[in-house]
């Protein structure tokens, strides 16, 4: 039988590579639980400069737009904070300087839940590639936090340990749990389409279309409609 999350987190931290990620991965689980009154907050780990097909682009002027953009959204879904760490897009590495800045957040939010892309999700069907920025804050999140931002003599300078409870992944081809969004699904539309620099002149008539249906499948999966689906790991006490 699925198994829904049911409990609402006290702190939360969401962790992803470009402005909008997080928004349609679990965009209506942040809002639900904010709703519900926990603190959630967002690390961007990209400036998202390359977010464009148009090669002319000014790249400063787009990072500047989109970073505009996660704000609105994020008092969409009510995020307490939103962190963007700057990194050049399409560039992520998960190196020890990206592992100290993220246990450096980790440490001082002291979240109960952190949710990240699955690393290990890589091909989509036979049409799409997981981006490697997806890839590697997903790999550089769960090092930050499993052992980490756990133990004391891993990164001293970044502040007092915290124990992680428990990881989200998203993006997994087999969840494992799920979350009711049924009440907070507009709101997550609606925090997309703050984006406006990703959507093209057509997206009021696919997107809304594209993330119900989305977020319906999964909820048929659970037994609820709608809701997203996660691969949930428990760390606490490891």
């Amino acid at each position: 039988m699925a198994e829904l999350i049911e409990e609402v987190p006290a702190r939360v931290l969401a962790v992803y590579a470009h402005p909008d990620d997080h928004e349609m991965s679990c965009g209506g689980t942040l809002a639900r639980w904010a709703t519900a009154g926990a603190e959630v907050h967002v690390v961007i780990a990209t400036r998202g400069e390359k977010g464009s097909s148009d090669p002319t682009t000014d790249m400063d002027a787009l990072a500047d737009l989109r970073a505009e953009e996660t704000r609105a959204a994020g008092a969409v879904l009510g995020v307490s904070g939103i962190e963007m760490l700057g990194e050049p897009d399409g560039e992520l590495d998960n190196s020890p300087d990206l592992r100290r800045r993220l246990v450096t957040v980790v440490r001082r939010v002291r979240p109960d839940v952190v949710i990240c892309p699955d690393p290990t999700a890589v091909f989509f069907g036979e049409t799409y590639v997981n981006h490697i920025d997806h890839r590697e804050i997903g790999w550089a999140t769960l090092d930050a936090v499993a052992p980490a931002s756990s133990l004391p003599l891993y990164f001293p300078e970044a502040g007092p340990a915290h124990q992680v409870a428990t990881v989200l992944l998203t993006g997994v081809l087999e969840p494992s749990v799920w979350v009711d969004i049924g009440g907070a699904l507009q709101a997550k539309i609606d925090a997309l389409f703050c984006h406006r620099s990703q959507l093209g002149a057509d997206a009021s008539e696919w997107l809304e279309r594209f993330v119900r249906q989305r977020a319906e499948d999964e909820g048929r999966r659970a037994g609820v409609a709608p809701a997203e689906g996660f691969r949930r790991i428990r760390l606490q006490g490891t």
